[in-house]
């Protein structure tokens, strides 16, 4: 029973709510921005490099195998799929990546701000006590 307790008093405090929540916000954020750099920057990037689509870039390491089939058109092995480094995908998220850690740099940077733009507390004067063994210390100087 003290683990069902436990559970529900994290529930309730809002850590799990908090959770919950920036997980869905990163989730829409982050179509937010694949929408951004597959519509917006991809094609600014592909127009500069003389319309190269990066989308569809792969290396291909080794090419596909044919089917092959018997004479009477039955198939007798299925074909083997090529082998390909898919580097303009990872061109794209590579971009996407930087726009999302860009975005959360200066996020996190506004919150520091406003954190720290709270004017900090004048400091109290010194006690009556202490302002009169001032005033005993300075006389004595004298």
């Amino acid at each position: 029973m003290g683990i069902i307790k436990e559970f529900k008093e994290f529930a309730v405090k809002g850590n799990l709510i908090d959770i919950a929540v920036g997980f869905v916000m990163g989730a829409t954020f982050t179509k937010i921005v694949t929408s951004f750099v597959d519509g917006m920057v991809m094609p600014l990037v592909g127009m500069l490099t003389g319309g190269v689509d990066f989308s569809d870039k792969v290396l291909v390491l080794k090419k596909a195998g044919a089917e092959v089939k018997d004479a009477t058109g039955a198939l007798v092995s299925a074909g083997s799929p090529a082998v390909e480094v898919k580097y303009g995908a990872f061109i794209t998220n590579l971009i996407d990546f930087i726009v999302v850690a860009f975005v959360i740099f200066l996020i996190i940077k506004a919150i520091n701000r406003l954190k720290n733009e709270a004017p900090p507390a004048p400091k109290p004067g010194p006690s009556s006590t202490d302002q009169l063994l001032m005033e005993i210390r300075d006389s004595l100087k004298k």
